[in-house]
């Protein structure tokens, strides 16, 4: 993802946007921490667990209701570890595949590269995206990519709106920026109600990195740190801090590690060592840490927020047989429909 540069358009003198506002959920951070955050007692009439599905249609509701957005895109993974992450980097994401399920016919082992999802989740997941296409609320995805590269093309090619972005993952604090519009990041890592709306000043204020290309510094601090819940090695011997110090320092990863292969450069021996020995690490660390910015994205439908359900008939069916009627309710009020729905 290229660096934006760092000026507001499109405000008044309140701060307030003069533009409309798409909104960019993430789709399985939230329903994750829905599933989690809600007891699974939470069921259909015939006892299905529906506590993500009730959570995410709250979340929605309430998002809906607090930010006013114009548009909405629910943001899918298509593929969570995709290829081109993994072949450069195979530890990416790698203790998040299932382990060794049996034996080929030649005697070796089978691994099985699926995420692991609590059972009672995965149903949910069809549940959830069937009350959005009734609803008519769009979602988004791209062949061979993760959420995180649906968010990151669709805020990138956005030039008229402002972009808040809706996540638990804090990777996606680099599409932050001020231009050509404002693009927001809603950290929920602590919960909906403790949310942080994240922008290049707050970005640069809390990691250390340069406010100017906050996104962008952010993402090569991660590369250097490394993350293992990612299964990013990072460079021995930097930390978060010396790693924001060090792109703040010299302007950016590129210009780090020319420093790096300067001798008469005043990178300490032990930093110029480490970063030259994870040449190929760092190399590798670009395509997999940012995300992509020209996803061949799939939209589902118009991604404005609709004036009335798609199918009202299907969501009101819907919200009888699973038992949320009292979440598709909010989620009406929200949007302003005035829709008859079983509690």
């Amino acid at each position: 993802m290229s660096a934006r540069d760092d000026r507001v358009v499109g405000v008044t003198d309140t701060g307030r946007s003069t533009h409309g506002t798409v909104m960019l959920l993430d789709g399985a951070s939230l329903w994750f921490r829905a599933f989690f955050a809600l007891p699974e007692k939470m069921t259909t009439p015939d006892g299905r667990p529906v506590n993500a599905v009730r959570g995410f249609l709250d979340t929605i509701a309430t998002l809906v209701t607090r930010e006013g957005p114009t548009r909405l895109v629910v943001c899918l993974d298509l593929d969570w570890r995709p290829s081109f992450r993994t072949d450069l980097i195979p530890s990416y994401k790698a203790h998040r595949v299932a382990q060794p399920a049996g034996d080929t016919l030649g005697g070796g082992a089978i691994t099985v590269d699926i995420e692991e999802v609590p059972d009672t989740l995965t149903p949910q997941v069809d549940m959830i995206l069937e009350v959005l296409a009734a609803a008519g609320v769009a979602t988004s995805g791209a062949a061979g990519c993760e959420a995180d590269d649906v968010i990151g093309t669709l805020a990138f090619a956005e030039s008229t709106d402002d972009v808040i972005v809706v996540s638990g993952d804090r990777d996606l604090l680099q599409v932050v920026a001020d231009d050509p519009v404002r693009v927001r990041v809603l950290y929920v890592g602590r919960g909906l109600a403790k949310a942080e709306m994240m922008g290049p000043v707050e970005v640069g204020e809390k990691y250390g990195v340069p406010t100017e290309r906050a996104g962008a510094g952010y993402a090569e601090m991660s590369i250097l740190r490394g993350d293992p819940s990612d299964g990013l090695p990072g460079v021995s011997g930097i930390g978060e801090k010396t790693a924001a110090k060090l792109i703040t320092e010299y302007g950016g990863l590129d210009e780090l590690e020319t420093a790096a292969a300067d001798p008469s450069s005043s990178l300490t021996p032990r930093n110029r060592k480490a970063l030259i020995a994870s040449a190929d690490y760092l190399s590798a660390a670009r395509t997999v840490v940012f995300v992509r910015t020209d996803a061949e994205t799939v939209e589902s439908t118009d991604d404005r927020l609709p004036a009335a359900p798609a199918d009202p008939g299907r969501l009101v069916e819907l919200a009888a047989e699973l038992g949320i009627g009292t979440s598709v309710g909010r989620l009406s009020k929200a949007l302003g429909w005035d829709l008859d729905v079983p509690r």
